[in-house]
């Protein structure tokens, strides 16, 4: 995904047009030049080539050309090097969303696979989405986007009072120190929707360890945990998909595997038939 373009390159590109244009009407009213000499003037002006064959020839038109370089030329500098520096900056970020992409792959391989099919066996709405979330490799960017849709209309909502959560409680226990080196890699910064989803996933866990037992709780407590394991299923099944599609785009081999043991497919299995 590419950066938005900074703001002040914006700016730098609007009042850049802005001189353009007011420079080629210009330089046609007081120099009677024609659109295209008048933009080819402009250009080489801007660009600072100052070629000569076309020049102005009035004490006006001269002043009205002093003034396109005082402001035109600062502008075209600045959006020739704040260019460069945004291209920069956007490949060093493909590189550290790459390493990002690597840890959210490690995270799944080590809990979030593991999570979705436990939650996934305890969600009542799961007939709705499953079908929708068998990915298959002939799946295109725009069959990604449309399951993304239907994921934000969907309401995920899972039940406390169904779920182990003692064996869930052990689970995330025994894990609790990896999710804690995630938590510490500064990379993970650079991806909002993933650190929402491991703050939810540590909190979760910090919520059931911190319960001497985990049978009968009050009402209350049921309904939170259930709002506390919903957000985390909700998130979780969102960025899955959004790895997976990182996967078909640039590791086939990654996801043939990832596709086999689909934790959605009642008949995933990794054993290639």
């Amino acid at each position: 995904m590419m950066n938005p373009i900074p703001i002040r390159l914006r700016i730098y590109f609007s009042i850049l047009f802005i001189v353009i244009i007011a420079g080629i009407t210009g330089m046609m009213v007081i120099e009677q030049l024609s659109p295209v000499d008048s933009l080819y003037f402009i250009v080489v002006t801007l660009a600072t080539v100052g070629y000569g064959d076309i020049h102005p020839l009035t004490p006006i038109g001269k002043l009205f050309v002093i003034a396109i370089i005082l402001v035109g030329v600062s502008c075209f500098v600045g959006v020739a090097a704040d260019t460069v520096e945004f291209l920069v900056e956007q490949r060093e970020r493909e590189k550290r969303l790459a390493k990002l992409n690597m840890i959210i792959g490690v995270f799944y391989s080590e809990v979030g696979t593991r999570l979705l099919r436990k939650f996934s066996a305890h969600d009542p709405g799961i007939t709705q989405i499953r079908t929708a979330l068998t990915v298959s490799s002939t799946w295109s960017d725009d069959d990604f986007k449309t399951v993304h849709a239907l994921l934000r209309d969907h309401e995920f909502r899972l039940d406390s009072r169904t779920l182990p959560l003692e064996e869930l409680h052990s689970f995330l226990s025994q894990h609790k120190g990896f999710m804690l080196s995630l938590l510490a890699n500064p990379q993970l910064y650079e991806h909002d929707r993933f650190t929402d989803l491991m703050h939810a996933v540590f909190h979760l866990a910090e919520e059931l360890i911190s319960r001497e037992r985990l049978e009968d709780l009050p009402h209350a407590d049921y309904d939170h945990l259930s709002g506390d394991l919903s957000r985390v299923y909700g998130q979780l099944v969102a960025e899955w998909l959004t790895y997976m599609q990182h996967l078909k785009k640039h590791y086939p081999y990654l996801f043939s595997l990832a596709m086999r043991t689909n934790p959605f497919d009642t008949n995933a299995s990794a054993i290639v038939q």
